[in-house]
């Protein structure tokens, strides 16, 4: 969705144990490469994150999770686990950069506890929740607390 302040494009991340939101602020490119992918929209010619899925594919690596780590100075920290044989490799990566390519992989992504508890995130009912609802949260946040930093 969109940022009802700033018309930034924002990632929610919903934990599916639960009803906890997090919200990542992303740019306009890595937003659209992530819609494309929601879409099941393909490009006549690959886009980066597609280019990164095909190397994995080539390489024989395979991207096992995605695991957004840290918030530093209102910027969020993200790392691929990838596997390769017997080998696993931890890439550092762009929080929205890996979400575009764990959409492509089908990698599930994780969001580190102390994350959470550094980020204002949000717990609400299932039956509460509602597009209004979500808008009148998103305004009421400083998203220097949440990692946004273009």
């Amino acid at each position: 969705m969109m940022d009802p302040n700033s018309g930034t494009p924002i990632i929610i991340l919903k934990d599916v144990g639960s009803e906890t939101m997090l919200p990542i602020w992303v740019g306009a490119y890595e937003a659209n490469a992530i819609a494309l992918e929601i879409e099941k929209i393909a490009p006549p010619r690959p886009m980066t994150h597609d280019l990164l899925r095909n190397l994995l594919h080539e390489l024989g690596a395979q991207l096992v999770r995605v695991v957004i780590a840290d918030l530093r100075e209102s910027t969020f920290y993200a790392y691929l686990e990838l596997r390769r044989g017997e080998e696993t490799l931890f890439v550092d990566a762009r929080p929205s950069d890996a979400l575009a390519l764990s959409l492509r992989t089908k990698a599930p992504i994780f969001v580190d506890n102390l994350v959470l508890e550094s980020a204002k995130s949000v717990d609400v009912s299932s039956d509460q929740v509602d597009r209004e609802r979500l808008q009148r949260w998103l305004e009421s946040l400083d998203p220097d607390d949440l990692g946004y930093k273009m």
